[in-house]
C-alpha cells in the first residue's frame, strides 16, 4: 500500500492519551480518547474512512467521528457551532488548515485551526495536564464571513465516547438536595443535559459521566466531563453510526442573546475531560489534582490549614444583638473555632429578607459605630472575622433601587420577576461593576475581614440587559471581572461561593474563591448523599460542612451530635448552631471533634480521597503520607445480622505485606447487638488499636460491628514502616 496521507497528532498524559487524524483540506477526526498507548501503527497507517465500507441507504461520503461536526453537509451528527446570518450561511463543514504545538513540565497542548467555506475560522485548544490526565478543551470562532452572525451554540469541543461506555450519569438535585447522583443507559437518541437558571444549578450542575455498564467506584472504565462556567450550559451525547458517542459541552445561549459582528471573535470556556480505567475514584482522583494544581487560587500560592468557622445564620438569623454576638463568639472560640462568620442581617433596612439588599454599609441601629468593635472583640480572641454579602442581588425596597432602578436585570413591558423578594443586577453594566467594587473595597479597607462568604439566592429570569437583550452570559463574565478586581486588591481575602447552598459550584468560580457553600441543608443524613456527589468532582478542602442544630432547620429531623460531627469532619469543617445553648457535655463532644478535624485536616485536604459502598450505607476514605482516615456510615437499617467485612482496594502505594494500625477514634449511633454481648475486638480498637496488613484490608477486609441506622465510625489507619 501507499504510506499514509494523514498525520497522528497525539497528547499524552500520564495514564492516558489523545489521538487525533490530521490531514490538510479535510475534516480531522479522533482516533482514540482513553488508556495511554505507547504506539499507534494501524491508525498511523489506516485513515478512519478506509477502514469503514459504505453501508446501505447512507450519504455518499465516509468518515470518521468529527473533532468538530458541522451541520448540513451530510452528517447527522449534532453541530458543534449553529450560527447564521438572518437564517442563511448555516452550513458548515470544517476542514484542517494548520496546527501548532507546544509542551513544558506540566502539560502537553495542541492548537488547531480550521477553516469553513464561509470565511468562519475556528482555533481549538487541546491541553492535556500530566499530572492530573485531565483533558482541556477550548474554542475560539473568528468571524471573516462579510456577515453579521446571530449565534445559537458553540461547543467548547468534543471527546469520542468508546461504544462500551454505554451508560451516563450526572447530578440532579433542588434547594437542600444537591448533587443526587443519577445512573442511566445511553438511550440510542443519546443523551442531553440542560440548565437555565442562570446560575450551575442545583439542579443539573455543569458536569456529566460516561461509563460502562460494569463500571464501579473502585474499577472500570470513565469519562467525566465539567464545564468551567457559572451559568446555563448545555451537554450532549450523540449516537455515532459506529454505536460510540460524541460528547459535547458549551453555554447554554437564550435566543439573540450572541451576536457575532464581522471581524469580531468569541470564546467558549473550558471544558475539563478526565478519563480514568479505574472506576469513579479515578475520574475524581484526576479532577482533585487538577482543581489542586491548576484552579485553586492561594494567597501566596500555598493553601493554609482550613480553620473552622462558626457561621451564625442558624443561630440567630436577622436578630443581630452586639451581647448576643460577642456571646456567640466567646463560646465558640471555647470550641476551638477559628473564623467567626457573621451573616445575613448587618446592613440598613434588613429585618428580614424583604429589603436592604444592595445598600452595602453596617446598619446604624444595629451597628452605631460600624462592624469595628464586634470584629475587634472577634479578633482579640483570636479568631479570624468574615462577613456575608449578596452583591449581585437588590431588593426593589432599597436606597440603591430607588436611586437605579434601572441597574436591575429586567424586561421592558414585564412586570418584574421577584425571587427571595430581591432583583439580579445587570453586572455588564460598568457603573454596577465599579458601584459594587467601591462599596466592598470600603468594607475590606475599612475593617479587618478576612473572609467573604457571597452568595446568590435566586435563579436569573426576565435576564435581560440594558437595550433589551438576553444578558445571561455576559453575565458570569463580569462577576469573574468584579472577583478578579477584588482579589487583586485584597489577595488575602478569602471569598466562599454560595448560592442558596450549592446552586453555583463549577470550576469557573472555583478561580475566584476558595471554598463552596455545599448545601444550606445541614441535616447529616442529607450531607452523607450531598457530600458523596460532590467529592464526585471537587476536593474535600473546598466544601463547607458544618455541624447544624437539632432537629435540623430544612428538614426538622434530629440526629446525634456525634452524627453531625463524624459528617462535617470530612470536608472544610465549621459549627452552623447557637452553641451558646450547648449543655457542657454537648460543648465537650464538639470540642472533641473540632480537636479531631484539626489534627486530621492536613491529610483530608491534601490526600487521595476515595468512596465506596456497603450494604447499608457509605465508606469515605482520605490517604495521606503514612496514615489514612476512614469514615464509615450505615444509612439503613441492616439486612444481615453481622457486617461483613469491609475491603479496602483503593489504597494506594502499599506492599501487600505492608502492616496497618487501625483505630476507632470516634463513634456515632448505636450497635446492632445483644447489650450483654462483650466485643474484644471493639474494645481493643477504642484502646490501644489493632494491626492488620495492606492485604488483608485490600482482600479480606476491615471487620465492623453492625450498626444501626444514622450511624457512623471513624478510624484511623497508620502505616507501620518497622
Amino acid at each position: 500500500m501507499n504510506g499514509p496521507t494523514h498525520t497522528l497528532l497525539r497528547l499524552d498524559g500520564t495514564h492516558c492519551c489523545a489521538l487525533i487524524e490530521w490531514e490538510t483540506g479535510r475534516m480531522p477526526v479522533w482516533r482514540h480518547f482513553g488508556a495511554l498507548l505507547p504506539e499507534a501503527p494501524l491508525s498511523s497507517q489506516w485513515t478512519a474512512a478506509s477502514l469503514r465500507r459504505q453501508a446501505n441507504a447512507s450519504m455518499d461520503r465516509l468518515d470518521g467521528n468529527p473533532v468538530f461536526p458541522g451541520f448540513g453537509n451530510g452528517l447527522s451528527l449534532n453541530p458543534a457551532l449553529r450560527a447564521h446570518a438572518n437564517g442563511t450561511g448555516a452550513v458548515h463543514e470544517w476542514v484542517a488548515h494548520s496546527y501548532s504545538r507546544s509542551e513544558d513540565a506540566k502539560q502537553q497542548s495542541l492548537l488547531l485551526h480550521l477553516q469553513d467555506a464561509s470565511g468562519l475560522a475556528l482555533d481549538i485548544v487541546l491541553t492535556l495536564w500530566r499530572n492530573s490526565d485531565v483533558l482541556s478543551l477550548q474554542t475560539t470562532l473568528h468571524n471573516h464571513s462579510g456577515h453579521a452572525l446571530q449565534l445559537d451554540w458553540l461547543a467548547c469541543g468534543t471527546v469520542p465516547t468508546g461504544a462500551e461506555l454505554s451508560e451516563v450519569a450526572h447530578f440532579s438535585g433542588q434547594w437542600g438536595l444537591e448533587f443526587q447522583w443519577q445512573r442511566t443507559p445511553l438511550a440510542a437518541a443519546g443523551f442531553q443535559l440542560q440548565n437555565r437558571h442562570g446560575r450551575s444549578s442545583h439542579e443539573a450542575p455543569p458536569a456529566c459521566f460516561v461509563l460502562a455498564p460494569t463500571t464501579g467506584d473502585h474499577s472500570g472504565e470513565v469519562i467525566a466531563a465539567q464545564l468551567a462556567w457559572s451559568g446555563n450550559h448545555q451537554f450532549a451525547l450523540d449516537r455515532c453510526d459506529d454505536g460510540s458517542a460524541l460528547l459535547q459541552a458549551g453555554v447554554w445561549l437564550a435566543p439573540g442573546e450572541q451576536q457575532l459582528a464581522v471581524g469580531d471573535s468569541h470564546s467558549t470556556p473550558a471544558l475539563h475531560i478526565s478519563w480514568s480505567g479505574q472506576g469513579l475514584n479515578g475520574t475524581s482522583h484526576n479532577f482533585h489534582r487538577f482543581a489542586r494544581q491548576q484552579v485553586l487560587q492561594w494567597h501566596g500560592g500555598r493553601m493554609r490549614p482550613r480553620p473552622v468557622h462558626l457561621n451564625t445564620w442558624e443561630a440567630v438569623y436577622f436578630n443581630h444583638d452586639d451581647a448576643t454576638l460577642r456571646a456567640l463568639a466567646e463560646r465558640a472560640v471555647a470550641l476551638g473555632v477559628e473564623r467567626f462568620v457573621l451573616d445575613d442581617g448587618w446592613f440598613p433596612g434588613r429585618p428580614d429578607d424583604h429589603s436592604g439588599l444592595g445598600d452595602w454599609w453596617p446598619d446604624p441601629i444595629k451597628y452605631p459605630q460600624g462592624l469595628g468593635p464586634l470584629i475587634g472583640h472577634v479578633l482579640g480572641l483570636g479568631m479570624e472575622f468574615g462577613l456575608w454579602v449578596e452583591p449581585e442581588m437588590v431588593n426593589p425596597d432599597s436606597d440603591l433601587f430607588r436611586a437605579h432602578p434601572d441597574w436591575a436585570l429586567q424586561m421592558a413591558g414585564q412586570p418584574l420577576q421577584l425571587g427571595r423578594q430581591q432583583l439580579v443586577l445587570d453586572l455588564s453594566r460598568p457603573e454596577v461593576g465599579n458601584y459594587l467594587f467601591e462599596k466592598l473595597d470600603t468594607l475590606l479597607r475599612e475593617n479587618r475581614i478576612s473572609y467573604l462568604k457571597w452568595d446568590m439566592n435566586r435563579d436569573l429570569a426576565q435576564a435581560a440587559g440594558a437595550h433589551g437583550q438576553m444578558a445571561y452570559a455576559q453575565q458570569i463574565p463580569a462577576l469573574y471581572a468584579l472577583l478578579q478586581r477584588l482579589r487583586a486588591q485584597h489577595p488575602a481575602v478569602e471569598i466562599e461561593s454560595c448560592a442558596s447552598g450549592g446552586g453555583r459550584m463549577d470550576l469557573g468560580i472555583l478561580q475566584y474563591t476558595q471554598r463552596f457553600w455545599t448545601s444550606d441543608n445541614n441535616d447529616a443524613v442529607s450531607r452523607v448523599a450531598i457530600q458523596s456527589g460532590a467529592t464526585r468532582l471537587f476536593p474535600m478542602e473546598v466544601l463547607g460542612a458544618h455541624v447544624g442544630p437539632a432537629p435540623a432547620h430544612t428538614t426538622g429531623r434530629s440526629q446525634s451530635l456525634e452524627l453531625r460531627c463524624a459528617v462535617a469532619l470530612f470536608g472544610h469543617m465549621g459549627v452552623e448552631a447557637d452553641v451558646r445553648k450547648f449543655s457542657e457535655a454537648e460543648a465537650q463532644t464538639l470540642a472533641t471533634w473540632i480537636g479531631l478535624y484539626k489534627a486530621w485536616r492536613s491529610v483530608l485536604h491534601s490526600g487521595r480521597f476515595s468512596q465506596g459502598r456497603t450494604a447499608n450505607g457509605v465508606w469515605w476514605l482520605a490517604q495521606g503520607a503514612g496514615r489514612a482516615l476512614l469514615g464509615v456510615f450505615t444509612q439503613t437499617a441492616p439486612t444481615n445480622m453481622h457486617h461483613a467485612p469491609l475491603r479496602l482496594p483503593c489504597l494506594q502505594g502499599l506492599p501487600e505485606a505492608t502492616h496497618c494500625h487501625v483505630h476507632l477514634l470516634g463513634q456515632a449511633g448505636q450497635e446492632r447487638a445483644r447489650g450483654d454481648a462483650a466485643s474484644g475486638w471493639l474494645d481493643a480498637l477504642r484502646g490501644e488499636g489493632v494491626t492488620c496488613s495492606a492485604a488483608e484490608l485490600r482482600h479480606i477486609g476491615l471487620p465492623l460491628p453492625n450498626m444501626n441506622p444514622e450511624s457512623a465510625l471513624v478510624f484511623s489507619l497508620e502505616w507501620q514502616t518497622s
